[in-house]
């Protein structure tokens, strides 16, 4: 049986370790551009449930913590890998409903949820991912529990299996065995389950290898993170004065007793007292030293770690007050998900209410989206998260708003732009929505930027900072000079039918750049309407749409 403490110091373990390894995770990653890495999402994810898990008590249910875990994790979710994370672990919620302890009938019944969900939220599910290495360990676990009722041993077995799933995904997906590296998700998965199991087997859990970072704030409303993340080494902050005897030893013997059970360690005197303060472990004997100099006076001692997760959770009440979702005033409103004070200011322009800071390297989280929506004031909200790692997390954030909320599959800033374009204000709904998802295909994008690592991707050998040029999301091909790459690229885009490109140029490129880019265009295309825009986007040196 598995009690609710050790399934919660299980979930801790899995994300501490998982921010230990994210680094590796995210090498993993075939694709050359720089984006949200597996490692990096799945670590910020389980990231958010630690937050919740820290602050449960030792005598919770399985139930509970699998409750708490999973709600913290739907809402945390970051990209592909972190929705389908956050699924896994909700079949964990739904497998121990109700349940003080679990059996190793429960956790097959759990994992099976798990990896059912994850599946129907993919609309085309690929084999070799991290969906693959999930199915086959829950298979893994049904035959194991008809052999065993022990947990720690039937966790072993899926974790057993889990990793030879992992290793066999580069025969399912070629661009992975050209690579030569196994599933990043999949390996993320390993790597939680792997610290869950050393749990259930007794060990302690995970300790994280460096301190946690703040988050930069991903939605243009107040947020606040990362305020009270510090670590505590002692649980006692210890201070007293000494009124010191006649026949006193010198302070420093105090001092240097003190500095072997605890740190922060002051011991100041004067001709009459000792004023000592120290955190410790053992409060008892520092004061029982202190009786060695003299007699004591205004004695004080503070549990830290009680005061420490008091002051979080007021944090975390006061930012949840902070927000009031907004009364609907209007039929219809918008949220895009966009980077850059110029593209942002195209989609206020064209009527989007809120926009959620993030993009191709910072994939905002559900729960980011999630107050977006809630800020605007609309019986109806269209969702655009303009990146296709962005889609499912968003469309988890419509199982949660309090109002209708539509998930437009726009991939791109150019898909997006063009569909609030395509929005009619009279329209109903169906309408509205019909239209909008069909103007998405009618513009190409065009992406230029850089290689984040090397990498032999579709017959290129691409070393890291080479420019790369994305068609329609596929890597066309790379060059070493951004204006000659966009050029070439916007050729390749467009042609005699094309009515209209913009050329969007990001921070790291110089408006005379841009504009010896756009005049070049416009005397190659002389027929389409060509428009230069400022986006100061990161990442991209240009996005190029063309309709």
């Amino acid at each position: 049986m598995i009690t609710g403490k050790i399934l919660r110091d299980a979930f801790i373990s899995g994300a501490v370790t998982i921010a230990n390894k994210k680094r590796e995770v995210d090498q993993l990653n075939v694709y050359p551009v720089p984006d949200g890495d597996t490692g990096t999402n799945m670590s910020m994810t389980m990231g958010n449930a630690l937050r919740e898990l820290q602050f449960m008590d030792d005598n919770a249910s399985v139930s509970q913590v699998a409750e708490t875990a999973a709600a913290a994790l739907l809402r945390g979710a970051r990209g592909n890998s972190g929705v389908i994370l956050s699924l896994l672990f909700r079949g964990f919620a739904r497998g121990f409903q109700g349940k003080i302890t679990a059996d190793c009938d429960d956790f097959c019944h759990a994992l099976e949820l798990g990896v059912e969900g994850a599946y129907k939220a993919v609309m085309t599910p690929t084999e070799g991912t991290i969906l693959t290495v999930a199915r086959l360990a829950s298979e893994k676990a049904k035959a194991s529990a008809k052999s065993t009722n022990d947990v720690v041993a039937l966790w072993s077995d899926v974790c057993i299996e889990a990793k030879s799933a992992l290793d066999d995904t580069p025969n399912l997906l070629p661009v992975l065995k050209k690579a030569g590296v196994v599933d990043a998700g999949g390996m993320g998965l390993l790597v939680i389950w792997s610290a869950m199991l050393d749990v259930f087997k007794g060990g302690e859990p995970a300790k994280p290898a460096e301190a946690p970072k703040a988050e930069a704030p991903s939605v243009d409303i107040s947020t606040t993170v990362g305020d009270f993340d510090e670590e505590i080494t002692h649980t006692y902050c210890t201070e007293f004065i000494v009124r010191k005897a006649p026949d006193c030893n010198d302070a420093a013997r105090l001092r240097a007793f003190l500095e072997t059970i605890g740190d922060c360690v002051v011991a100041v005197e004067d001709d009459d007292i000792i004023k000592v303060h120290v955190h410790t472990e053992h409060p008892g004997q520092a004061i029982e030293e202190g009786l060695l100099f003299g007699s004591l006076i205004n004695l004080k001692i503070d549990n830290m770690r009680y005061q420490h997760e008091n002051k979080a959770k007021e944090a975390a009440a006061a930012k949840k007050q902070k927000f009031t979702p907004a009364e609907p005033e209007k039929q219809f409103g918008f949220v895009a998900v966009a980077s850059g004070a110029g593209i942002e200011e195209m989609f206020r322009n064209l009527g989007a209410d809120c926009i959620v800071r993030g993009g191709q390297t910072m994939n905002p989280s559900t729960d980011d989206i999630l107050q977006a929506i809630m800020a605007v004031p609309a019986e109806t909200v269209f969702v655009l998260p303009n990146n296709k790692n962005i889609i499912m997390a968003a469309e988890q954030a419509v199982k949660l708003a309090d109002r209708r909320v539509c998930v437009l599959q726009s991939r791109t800033i150019p898909q997006g732009i063009t569909a609030m374009m395509n929005f009619d204000p009279d329209a109903d709904f169906d309408t509205n929505r019909l239209n909008m998802t069909k103007s998405l295909d009618s513009v190409s994008t065009g992406l230029v930027t850089f290689a984040a690592r090397d990498s032999d991707f579709e017959g290129h050998s691409i070393k890291q900072g080479e420019i790369l040029a994305l068609d329609n999301g596929k890597l066309s091909f790379t060059e070493k000079e951004v204006s000659k790459a966009a050029y070439k690229l916007t050729k390749r885009l467009a042609d005699g039918g094309t009515s209209f490109i913009t050329l969007i140029y990001g921070a790291d490129v110089s408006d005379e750049k841009a504009n010896e880019l756009c005049e070049q265009v416009k005397n190659k295309f002389g027929n389409a309407e060509v428009m230069l825009i400022n986006g100061g986007q990161p990442v991209y040196y240009y996005i190029i749409s063309v309709e």
